[in-house]
């Protein structure tokens, strides 16, 4: 289950979607760029209504945003996103651009002198209060402010740009009329090497504020909503590297880099840049100008508190206990109770280990409520409720207060937390073992859209929650045996979060384990064993685990049971049920696979227990089917099938198809088993149900592609139909056994005794 503490991090940037840029002392000023935009905004205000269509206007209008907000482009790009916008429209302004650049200067100044005229009248073109109108009076303005050669210099620079982008073009229709077909291909390496290289001349220079704002504001929304569509980490350090190059004391470029530097798992350059963010916002007074001298102090317990969060992240708890210490002392000092209540979160998250931490939650809830804070409330339930379903309490409580939880998200529009409160519920269920719900929510979350505005194109919630209901769609598929389905649901998990993501770690581990499994049911245990390496180094608990699987596949049981011990040491100091319960059952197995049944009774005895207690259906389903086993080795199947029938409705309401088999496997063995005394009929007839059932089991198994188990089911199929003269069928499941009998190896184990 994921952490629900991952939202706690302070982030200043964005309130509404908007980045509050207080310190950056560059403002607006004409580039060659702005001119080609004029240029194109004279233009539509000198277009007739007639000339131009609704559906083209409505386009040309949509593009003008991101043109004024955005970094310069040059001139064969911005005529491009014109042509596609308005054709005609985009010939009259190469037009005009061309008469400017290879004219002389007088003109690139009556054009300045015109663009005043927008404003007058009684109906002006542009309204000067308008996003338009604000963009040109600041552009009249700041050509006004030029000296002359500053005036000459930006003509100059006018016609370099315009030869620039008519090489360009006269590039493209050269390569266009070559060759279709290769021209395709080669334009497209060409425009993405020519696009980078022109970002680097682009952004080489100083961005205006409001330039610097947008992309600041346009890589942090995308950071958090779509990670995909945000530069890749490299690149948008070099952008953040060049912005504070020309303003080192720019605060919130500082965040953006501690953001970045997060997605990458880089502990050192992230600290770094949330000590300089801290230290900027700190050193430029731009809080204690809004907020006194208190302003002072925010700063130092918000670093701190960040700095505790960071460290967490990162594994460094006693760092980070140190770090939320400091916090805890200047926010007291301060009287600031919403940090504390931060403080008193994060308490928690580094002390859930202790036994008594649920108090230390229980008090955060009731102080956020108190204090109305319905984020770190909501947050305080959610763990409260993992907790609770790690402790093995009632499905019916837990929904309860996830319910009530749910009613604050809607209330106050929280987003983000109705995401993760879906993803907990399907978490919930999958680890009480019921398949169906945990698929019917794990669904639900991907059906929703999001509360927040997005920009179109922008995948919608790429966030921890959806990689971990993805992660579960896969892995039930997977134990379902529709393999298919898994691959595609990884496959999208692949292109939604990218191996260098911060959330890439999630799907790698579902990919492993799906992919283990499958090597396993396919009797490949030697690619299974190079699967484990990677298992390891994503969960080292798991990967121990499924080594320890391989190692007694492979008939090495000392080994097996060696590591087994000592990762049941371990599980239980953490308390790790499940994977105690786990450890428990291949010990139970080790000891029955080597002959003493009677020893691995207890173990099992132990895992029931457990199992029980947590309320984990699956494990215990799974223990009982062990338990028959062990009592129709001691020659007990009567009481091992009045077990089974107890025990196997929820195994095929939820369990997985590999458990299914299993148990129909076990079923038939236990008739036979307990027929042995029966009168000829009567036996004939179980005889015939155990057949039956072998049936039912080997499509489980063909299901799930688990030859070793087909092997078993079809020689125990052959002796049936031998007992019962069925000389033909038998024929038929002998022919079967020997194919795979051949094609599989054999570790000496009675195929007869095989659960």
């Amino acid at each position: 289950m994921a952490s629900v503490h991952e939202s706690l991090y302070f982030n200043p940037m964005m309130t509404n979607g908007v980045v509050h840029a207080n310190v950056f002392g560059i403002k607006d000023w004409v580039t060659p760029y702005k001119i080609a935009v004029l240029v194109l905004l004279n233009e539509m205000g000198r277009t007739g209504e007639g000339a131009v269509s609704l559906m083209e206007r409505r386009r040309l209008n949509q593009l003008l945003l991101p043109l004024l907000q955005g970094p310069d482009i040059t001139l064969s790009k911005l005529y491009k996103l014109i042509e596609e916008s308005c054709p005609q429209l985009a010939n009259s302004v190469q037009i005009r651009i061309k008469l400017m650049a290879e004219g002389e200067l007088k003109d690139m100044e009556q054009f300045f002198d015109d663009l005043s005229d927008s404003f007058s009248g009684t109906e002006p073109e542009v309204h000067k209060t308008s996003v338009v109108g604000l963009f040109l009076r600041h552009m009249i303005l700041a050509y006004s402010k030029l000296s002359f050669s500053q005036v000459f210099k930006l003509y100059t620079a006018l016609q370099q740009y315009f030869q620039n982008g008519e090489k360009k073009t006269v590039e493209d229709a050269d390569m266009e009329l070559a060759s279709r077909e290769e021209s395709e291909r080669k334009m497209e390496k060409e425009e993405l090497d020519v696009s980078i290289r022109e970002e680097e001349v682009s952004c080489s220079g100083p961005l205006s504020q409001k330039q610097a704002e947008f992309f600041l504001s346009q890589q942090a929304s995308l950071l958090k909503n779509d990670e995909t569509k945000a530069l890749t980490p490299a690149s948008l350090q070099k952008e953040l590297n060049n912005l504070l190059k020309f303003n080192p004391d720019f605060a919130e470029a500082h965040y953006l880099s501690y953001l970045n530097n997060l997605r990458v798992q880089d502990v050192f350059s992230s600290t770094h840049s949330l000590l300089h963010y801290f230290d900027r916002l700190i050193l430029t007074g731009a809080e204690s100008k809004s907020n006194g001298e208190e302003g002072y102090g925010r700063s130092l317990r918000y670093a701190a508190l960040n700095l505790a969060a960071l460290h967490c992240r990162f594994g460094h708890y006693q760092q980070a206990e140190l770090a939320l210490q400091e916090a805890i002392r200047i926010a007291q000092e301060s009287n600031d109770h919403v940090c504390l209540q931060h403080c008193l979160s994060w308490l928690y998250v580094l002390g859930q280990k202790r036994s008594d931490s649920y108090v230390l939650l229980e008090h955060s809830v009731k102080k956020a409520v108190h204090f109305g804070l319905p984020y770190l409330a909501s947050l305080g339930i959610q763990s409260l409720v993992q907790q609770r379903a790690f402790a093995g309490k009632t499905a019916n409580k837990l929904m309860d207060a996830l319910k009530d939880s749910d009613l604050l998200h809607w209330k106050h529009s929280l987003s983000e937390l109705i995401d993760i409160s879906i993803a907990q519920k399907t978490a919930i269920w999958r680890l009480y073992g019921r398949s169906t719900m945990a698929l019917q929510q794990a669904q639900l979350l991907l059906s929703m859209n999001s509360l927040e505005s997005v920009n179109a194109g922008v995948q919608q919630n790429n966030t921890e929650s959806f990689a971990v209901a993805l992660g579960h769609l896969a892995e039930l598929h997977a134990e379902q045996g529709c393999f298919a389905a898994a691959s595609e649901v990884l496959k999208h998990l692949k292109e939604r979060f990218p191996p260098n993501s911060q959330h890439a770690q999630l799907w790698m581990l579902c990919d492993q384990k799906i992919q283990f499994d499958r090597a396993m049911n396919d009797g490949k245990y030697h690619l299974a064993d190079s699967i484990v390496t990677g298992i390891t180094a994503l969960n080292s608990i798991e990967g121990v685990y499924r080594k320890a699987i391989v190692l007694q596949a492979q008939n090495q049981m000392s080994e097996a049971h060696k590591l087994l011990q000592k990762l049941l040491i371990h599980c239980q100091k953490i308390r790790n049920t499940e994977m105690v319960i786990s450890v428990l059952l291949s010990v139970a197995e080790l000891y029955w696979r080597s002959s003493s049944p009677t020893i691995a009774l207890p173990v099992l005895l132990q895992a029931l227990a457990l199992s029980k207690e947590y309320r984990l259906q699956h494990l215990a389903s799974e223990t009982v089917l062990n338990l028959a086993f062990a009592q129709l080795i001691l020659g007990i199947p009567e009481q091992a099938l009045s077990l089974l029938h107890m025990a196997i409705e929820p195994i095929l309401a939820d369990g997985a198809v590999l458990d299914k088999g299993r148990a129909m496997f076990l079923v038939a063995k236990c008739q036979v088993a307990s027929a042995a005394s029966y009168e000829p009929l009567k036996k004939a007839a179980v005889l015939e149900a155990a057949i039956e059932n072998l049936s039912e089991a080997k499509n489980y198994f063909a299901k799930v592609d688990c030859k070793e188990q087909i092997r078993d089911v079809v020689y125990f199929q052959a002796r049936l139909y031998h007992t019962l003269g069925k000389t033909q069928e038998r024929n038929r499941c002998a022919m079967l056994f020997r194919q795979l009998h051949q094609d599989l190896p054999f570790h000496g184990v009675p195929l007869i005794n095989l659960l």
